[in-house]
């Protein structure tokens, strides 16, 4: 549930943001700038602010359905049906400090809602469409010396949702080479996570004391409420485990010639904490049912090139291909093709499709093909071996004299993609960004 809902985001943010993100499968979401390339050694010496001032803001919103019968709530079985409206809003403040530096302090502001038909069956006996919310405050404030040609950042995230919250941070650091045609990146990342421990109601233990009398319900999200003659109402506590993920991010990118740009990246991403979700079943041969037990460490590794070609004055081609490999058995490769036509100067449409294709886990069966003997098991269909394909088109305006003649909205961006997967997972979404100068 989680990992579809983080794609969710992501994709509403290709309005001003390309994604590198698997939709449901890959939850490290890396931003880059989604308008047509600047080029890496772009000078932004001449820029002179006086004081602080609001640059731009960033408004986005999507809306995203999904379909299919690979639930992890009820043991890989059971329907995928998920709903999801995301809003959010990004302020960028400028200006310029002592030292002549440019600083650029981001602040954003996100919110999900999302329902799911899936998760109202922690309860054995569910079955209702259950929903809940997420909110994502971020802050980044960077410092660009055009003079060294250096950045230096810094950053800090948070998420809530129901049953899950997570304090990130960053530092990054970039350095251009002497001719300004290349650049090297380095961003370190960590992210602390706190998951409650949510149940599936057969496994949920009674309160200790149950007074004569009293009533007793189980939530759809696993949790025993007892409500006692006194009118007291009673749960049995909710345990929280801990979640560590850090990332080491490298890059480089150069100009090779006037219409050639490449960028490679790599990145080694270590997890440690509970990694499973225990509301997730397992059904093991023979029908008895588990919870979902997966080791408490885990290495990535993904390795990528992106390759942008100027082909004339009117389009840009952009391809990305990407590797990754973990130590629980899991191999993947991602190919990504874009192709972005300018109309005019101030209007454009950009197809895109992405196929993508994965080894499955050491750890992962389907429904009741796990053995009682095995160490570690899941039936979520995120390890499975499969492969799927994402495609669509976005849309771009930016008149000089504003949107619609509003001249400070300098920028309007519509896209839709539909992703397919060989396991019968199928779903849309459709997300809008309006940018204000």
């Amino acid at each position: 549930m989680k990992k579809v809902f983080l794609t969710v985001v992501g994709f509403s943010m290709l309005c001003r943001f390309s994604a590198n993100a698997q939709l449901k499968h890959d939850s490290t979401i890396k931003k880059a700038n989604f308008s047509l390339y600047t080029p890496v050694g772009y000078d932004t010496s001449d820029y002179r602010p006086r004081r602080l001032r609001v640059d731009e803001i960033d408004i986005f919103s999507s809306y995203y359905k999904q379909d299919g019968q690979h639930s992890a709530v009820t043991g890989g079985n059971g329907t995928e049906k998920v709903t999801d409206i995301s809003n959010g809003v990004n302020l960028n403040l400028v200006w310029l400090d002592q030292a002549l530096r440019k600083n650029t302090l981001s602040l954003g502001l996100g919110l999900d809602h999302h329902t799911s038909a899936s998760s109202g069956y922690i309860a054995l006996k569910g079955g209702a469409n259950e929903g809940g919310s997420r909110i994502y405050p971020s802050i980044d404030w960077t410092i660009e010396d055009s003079k060294k040609g250096s950045t230096f950042g810094l950053g800090a995230y948070y998420s809530h949702e129901y049953n899950y919250q997570s304090l990130g941070f960053d530092v990054n650091w970039a350095q251009k080479t002497a001719d300004k045609s290349g650049e090297l990146g380095i961003k370190l990342q960590g992210y602390f996570d706190q998951v409650t421990q949510i149940l599936p109601s057969e496994f949920v233990p009674p309160p200790t004391y149950i007074p004569p009398g009293s009533t007793t319900y189980t939530t759809p999200s696993g949790q025993t409420i007892i409500t006692s003659t006194t009118g007291k109402t009673i749960s049995a506590p909710l345990t929280y485990k801990p979640r560590t993920t850090l990332t080491a991010a490298f890059s480089y990118s150069q100009i090779i010639n006037s219409k050639l740009q490449i960028m490679l990246l790599g990145d080694l991403v270590y997890q440690n904490g509970d990694l499973g979700l225990p509301f997730h079943r397992v059904y093991f041969k023979g029908g008895k049912d588990t919870i979902e037990t997966l080791p408490s460490t885990r290495i990535k590794v993904p390795i990528g090139i992106r390759a942008n070609y100027f082909l004339g004055d009117n389009i840009v081609l952009r391809s990305y291909y990407r590797y990754f490999i973990d130590n629980w058995g899991v191999s993947a490769h991602t190919i990504n093709f874009e192709a972005v036509y300018k109309i005019n100067p101030f209007f454009s449409v950009s197809p895109f499709y992405r196929f993508y294709t994965q080894t499955a886990s050491k750890y992962f069966a389907p429904y009741e093909q796990h053995l009682a003997t095995d160490q570690f098991y899941t039936s979520n269909y995120e390890y499975s071996k499969f492969n799927s394909q994402f495609f669509g088109a976005g849309i771009r305006l930016a008149p000089p004299k504003g949107v619609f003649g509003i001249q400070n909205l300098h920028e309007l961006e519509l896209r839709y993609g539909h992703y397919i997967t060989t396991e019968q997972l199928s779903s849309n979404v459709i997300s809008l960004s309006l940018g204000f100068k």
